[in-house]
């Protein structure tokens, strides 16, 4: 048969009708197809010889077109693609991961599990970075604030109150505000005791939850209208209406502006504790379990920088009251000393140095007896003092330095959590440096008595690494679908406690707990 006469005009509507590119390639006689039609994405069928135009005129690669196409509507074509995109990362992987990068994923049950197990551990690690940035402010508007207080003395600064919000055993804070993008800030004005400065350890140690931040220094005179507790003569009081004010100016002081605002000190919080004790001492000795594990990690972090606490006391370490989210706000508030603060190191001295600050006598006589001991020895030994003084149990220093194993005073089991702290306490205070166990144990110790491994779980199946992983994995997966329920409930975003233990699940590894509850269980 005769070969049809072209149709320019016919060709000329098909183009205006769908202004694909590679549409003016289209053979004559070709189907019609519709715009957004899924026959477009379909070949278009074989021209028998005689119908449409001679092979020869066809290109060689019109028919690819339509085959991309298809490809983009779920058919795969491996052959028609010989470099294929390596699979993605796992802390890349999100619910919007386009399913054919997730198909590389999922080619075995192991493989499956691997993902599932992997989003976990970087969706925790998310978690945990948010959760931070939260707690201490985002890094950038921190330096930005340093670089704006830079230069500033107390006549840039408001007093908020003459009198100090905190007096610890080196310092009194006191609370002032400072216009800073449009927005009043309150932080710390903390003054140095005599001989208890350590402002150039302080100036370097880096952004931590535990640490107390600096955020700028100056000297001048102290105002007037401040009140000095505890210094005989006229700075230890506001001067009197009737009295006229002195007219010799005040003496200049090295002043240090810190980030956080502390309501008390860890002896206060003690020492009005005692009722919480007796009526609620699950709750409260929870509190201690956490209070003494902020301090653990701050404490290593002090040591990767070669510092050590200055003055590891009660009357040393700060509290420091969490903002709370609005949406916490909506429900009750907790009462007073039920809610968790953040404990700030506030004291530190380099380990080279000799001779630390003592910021009272009975810290005097503590040192002396611990100048033969070095600075981490020392630090595992006051945690150790520490956990009986939370817990309301007194120990002298003639129990800790000389005591054999049956001198030590006991701790009361009034909660799930006595004996574990009454096990870790022996083990910080072990007379044999050897046998002591370290402030990084430590710190695995106090985890695994706030979120486990607890002991029944080894009663029907004996303790291995199998187990132990199982475990981590179920936990991990558990805590993540409490995030999820607390967000679209009425919870709350998570806090303090929250951040802690994210901390815990994202780093910890069965062999870890492995360790850690050979020591505590034993």
């Amino acid at each position: 048969d005769p070969l049809p006469p072209p149709l320019p005009k016919k060709q000329l509507q098909r183009a205006e009708s769908l202004p694909e590119p590679g549409s003016s390639h289209r053979c004559h006689g070709d189907p019609e197809p519709r715009a957004g039609s899924i026959l477009y994405s379909i070949p278009p069928p074989l021209v028998r010889h005689g119908e449409g135009a001679p092979p020869r005129d066809r290109p060689s690669w019109a028919p690819k077109k339509p085959l991309t196409k298809s490809q983009s509507l779920g058919e795969p074509l491996a052959r028609s693609s010989p470099q294929q995109a390596p699979p993605p990362s796992l802390k890349e992987l999100t619910f919007g991961t386009a399913d054919g990068e997730l198909g590389q994923l999922l080619e075995s049950p192991a493989e499956v599990c691997g993902v599932v197990l992997g989003c976990q551990e970087a969706a925790l690690a998310r978690l945990s970075a948010h959760m931070q940035e939260e707690l201490l402010g985002p890094e950038e508007r921190q330096q930005l604030l340093q670089a704006e207080l830079a230069g500033k003395r107390w006549a840039a600064l408001g007093v908020l109150d003459p009198q100090p919000c905190c007096q610890s055993g080196d310092a009194w804070y006191f609370r002032v505000a400072f216009t800073f993008e449009h927005r009043q800030l309150q932080f710390a004005a903390k003054v140095p005791k005599p001989c208890c400065s350590s402002l150039g350890v302080q100036s370097s140690l880096g952004t931590h939850c535990s640490i107390q931040r600096l955020l700028g220094r100056f000297t001048d005179n102290l105002p007037a209208e401040l009140v000095l507790p505890g210094i005989p003569g006229k700075h230890s009081q506001a001067p009197s209406r009737e009295e006229p004010a002195c007219p010799a100016p005040r003496p200049a002081l090295q002043v240090l502006l810190c980030a956080e605002v502390p309501q008390q000190t860890l002896a206060d919080f003690v020492k009005g504790s005692h009722a919480l004790h007796r009526t609620s001492p699950g709750h409260y000795e929870r509190l201690g379990c956490l209070l003494l594990l902020q301090l653990c990690m701050g404490l290593e972090h002090l040591r990767g920088q070669n510092v050590a606490q200055g003055d590891l006391c009660p009357e040393n370490l700060l509290l420091v009251q969490c903002p709370c989210s609005p949406r916490s706000q909506q429900g009750q508030k907790e009462p007073l000393g039920l809610s968790l603060p953040r404990l700030l190191i506030s004291s530190f001295f380099k380990v080279q140095e000799k001779q630390r600050p003592c910021s009272s006598s009975r810290e005097q006589d503590w040192t002396q007896g611990l100048t033969a001991a070095s600075p981490p020895a020392a630090a595992e030994l006051n945690v150790g003092r520490l956990i009986y003084q939370i817990l309301h149990v007194d120990i002298s220093l003639e129990n800790i330095l000389g005591f054999r194993s049956k001198r030590l005073p006991e701790i009361p089991s009034l909660s799930i959590y006595s004996a574990g702290l009454r096990r870790l306490a022996t083990l910080l205070l072990h007379r044999d440096p050897q046998q002591r166990v370290s402030i990084e144990q430590a710190r695995g110790i106090l985890q695994v008595l706030l979120w486990g491994p607890r002991q029944e779980l080894f009663a029907r199946s004996r303790k291995s690494l199998a187990l132990l992983r199982s475990w981590l994995q179920v936990k991990r997966a558990l805590l993540l679908l409490r995030f999820a329920e607390n967000w679209a409930g009425a919870g709350g975003s998570p806090g303090l406690e929250e951040w802690l233990c994210c901390q815990y699940f994202q780093g910890v590894t069965e062999h870890t707990l492995f360790q850690v509850t050979q020591v505590l269980y034993a």
